[in-house]
């Protein structure tokens, strides 16, 4: 068994009312070097919260989180350097790095939960559970 962290996906569609829906997991396991994401659109449900929701847009923020987990995001554009504290070093590209950037707060319509965890000996079997689970 290895360990792994994920975070919900949530469809914020009126950030200032702050009520969601989830739309999708991210799941990370370092041991087995996996990042991937599933998602499901409810329109019903979404609109239920916002009945203009833009649903194209919020597709395309979900095809873009599935091009950062597959590292694809950035292609063309080359591993950048970083400044820091003490001066600068090159950025990584790897699935720890990308699942960073992918759980940091936004306040944007689609969100990250909270990082939550577990133990898992199939990554992509437990990424389809939480999916079952917690979105649709």
């Amino acid at each position: 068994m290895k360990p792994y962290q994920y975070v919900t996906l949530r469809c914020v569609p009126r950030i200032e009312r702050e009520e969601f829906v989830n739309v999708g997991v991210v799941l990370h396991c370092p041991a087995e070097d996996y990042l991937g994401v599933r998602s499901a659109l409810d329109p019903a449900r979404i609109r239920a919260l916002d009945a203009e929701v833009d649903l194209a847009s919020l597709e395309a923020a979900l095809e873009a989180v599935d091009r950062v987990c597959r590292g694809e995001a950035h292609r063309g554009f080359g591993v950048g350097v970083r400044a820091t504290a003490y001066g600068s070093r090159a950025q990584k590209d790897d699935a720890s790095t990308r699942f960073g950037f992918l759980k940091a707060p936004k306040s944007t319509v689609l969100q990250p939960g909270p990082v939550h965890g577990g133990v898992t000996a199939d990554p992509a079997r437990t990424l389809e559970h939480l999916l079952e689970q917690l979105v649709l």
